[in-house]
């Protein structure tokens, strides 16, 4: 059951490892963001992750459930559905420099009596003002709805390191080569391999929130060696594994 808050919630929340919050929608937007940790937003649509370089905006309306992982420093600001300066229809994920961030602990840390008050307002306005003007990552990996697509990647979820191709995934799940790729662009936006890389990286952050060396993650996320991915993670991210979990242990913040 889908639990319905009117109004978005704004304030601290300190999750344990593996801690969640079920699945909810409300009436406004709102940011979520970990200070430390690394946190999943999961809809029907897909799966986006929070962590100290990437807030998440998650529209008005959106079903939505969090997931913590190595215990995460929520911090979520509720924004009221006419004050949207996205207008987006599902989640984006956002980059996050340190002004961003003093900016979303300071409207968190505020106490709740304060939160109406012309103060705050005004603190929020600026706040709004640095969520249009982050930039917007396509880092998130999307759910599949027609089930023979929806079998291939239910297969890769279960195991990112699976290096099968399409055509043998395919097989297991009954459809052929040609009408998976064709299903990947039309409904997930994008090819195969992008996908599971992104799942793959999405995957990496998880384990490494966890606490597991760094090879350890890589094995286990499908790379064939630790510079592989060490790489690919800074390709995209724009950092090394070892700095993101500096960041997610709350050992570096950011500059």
């Amino acid at each position: 059951m889908t639990r319905y808050t009117p109004r978005a919630s704004t304030g601290l929340r300190l999750l344990p490892p593996g801690g969640e919050i079920d699945p909810h929608r409300h009436d406004d937007h709102q940011l979520a963001y970990a200070v430390s940790g690394v946190l999943s937003v999961t809809t029907d649509a897909g799966i986006w992750l929070a962590s100290p370089a990437r807030a998440l905006w998650i529209p008005t309306g959106t079903v939505h459930e969090h997931r913590s992982f190595g215990g995460a420093d929520l911090r979520l600001v509720g924004i009221p559905a006419p004050r949207d300066p996205l207008g987006l229809a599902r989640p984006a994920v956002l980059g996050v420099d340190a002004l961003f961030r003093e900016l979303i602990v300071a409207c968190t840390d505020a106490p709740e009596a304060e939160r109406d008050g012309a103060e705050w307002l005004r603190l929020r306005d600026v706040l709004l003002d640095r969520v249009a003007r982050a930039p917007r990552y396509a880092d998130y990996v999307p759910s599949a709805k027609d089930p023979r697509l929806a079998a291939v990647c239910r297969m890769l979820c279960d195991d990112p390191a699976d290096d099968r191709t399409l055509a043998e995934l395919g097989a297991r799940a009954g459809a052929g080569e040609r009408t998976l790729t064709r299903l990947f662009r039309a409904e997930l936006g994008m090819t195969f391999p992008q996908w599971r890389a992104q799942l793959r990286l999405h995957h990496a952050m998880v384990l490494l929130a966890e606490g597991l060396p760094v090879t350890t993650v890589a094995h286990r996320s499908g790379w064939a060696s630790a510079s592989a991915f060490i790489d690919a993670f800074r390709r995209t991210f724009g950092h090394t594994p070892g700095t993101h979990r500096a960041r997610v242990d709350g050992r570096l913040l950011l500059r």
